[in-house]
């Protein structure tokens, strides 16, 4: 029997330690406290995700490789920022679509942040022909965009991120129910998940309720594209 990964409750600790010693002397003396109470754990999620994501959808890729895999680096990029704090003060992880194209690949994603954790999914500004396809479907299904985004389990918590259009896009029906829907730039939604979950013996239980929360709408997203769910 595989044993299930965990969290500790270091993990949140350390993440609200490094938001108030954003340095690179408190990291450089806390690394080993790092890897061995948020990075090695996360990867364990991570791996544990890749065996049981399948029965949300296979077709999105889950590595748990430390460097080039699913986890994003806890190092910011502070090249163009006005903020040079050096590290990010939350965990995150992307499950890229395998069969996507430039622009055009839905991901799900995991974010791990003391009180502000999410598990969400979709796709976030998409080139103008993800637009136009995805804009087209809500046209052509609506009545399963409507069930995607009007469903019970979408309803608890989960809201759409993103921008919109200030007015509709030209050819579509101003009239339309779904018109807000259809002028937003981006497609991705999320669901908050509680710490107190995340750090029972099983956090991926928690992740993958989530995750199921926003299947009809990421399936919807995915499937305008023309990919696979």
């Amino acid at each position: 029997m595989i044993k299930a990964s965990s969290l500790s409750p270091d993990f949140f600790r350390f993440l609200r330690e490094i938001k108030a010693n954003n340095n690179r002397e408190w990291f450089a003396r806390n690394k080993a406290r790092y890897e061995a109470s948020v990075r090695d754990p996360f990867l364990s999620v991570i791996a544990d995700l890749r065996l049981r994501l399948s029965g949300v959808s296979p077709h999105f890729m889950v590595d748990p490789s430390p460097v080039g895999g699913s986890m994003t680096r806890i190092y910011r990029d502070i090249r163009f920022s006005k903020d040079k704090s050096p590290y990010k003060t939350s965990i995150a992880a992307h499950f890229w679509h395998a069969h996507g194209t430039q622009g055009m690949t839905p991901a799900l994603y995991l974010h791990l942040e003391p009180g502000r954790s999410s598990a969400g999914g979709g796709l976030r500004q998409p080139p103008p022909e993800g637009l136009r396809l995805i804009r087209q479907a809500i046209v052509s299904r609506t009545e399963d965009w409507k069930k995607a985004v009007l469903g019970r389990a979408f309803g608890m918590g989960c809201g759409m991120a993103g921008e919109s259009l200030k007015r509709p896009p030209p050819g579509f029906d101003p009239q339309h129910p779904f018109i807000d829907d259809i002028k937003r730039k981006d497609f991705a939604t999320s669901v908050p998940l509680e710490d107190k979950d995340l750090l029972r013996s099983d956090p991926v239980d928690s992740i993958l309720e989530g995750y199921r929360s926003i299947v009809p709408f990421v399936r919807f997203v995915t499937q305008a594209l023309g990919l696979p769910f």
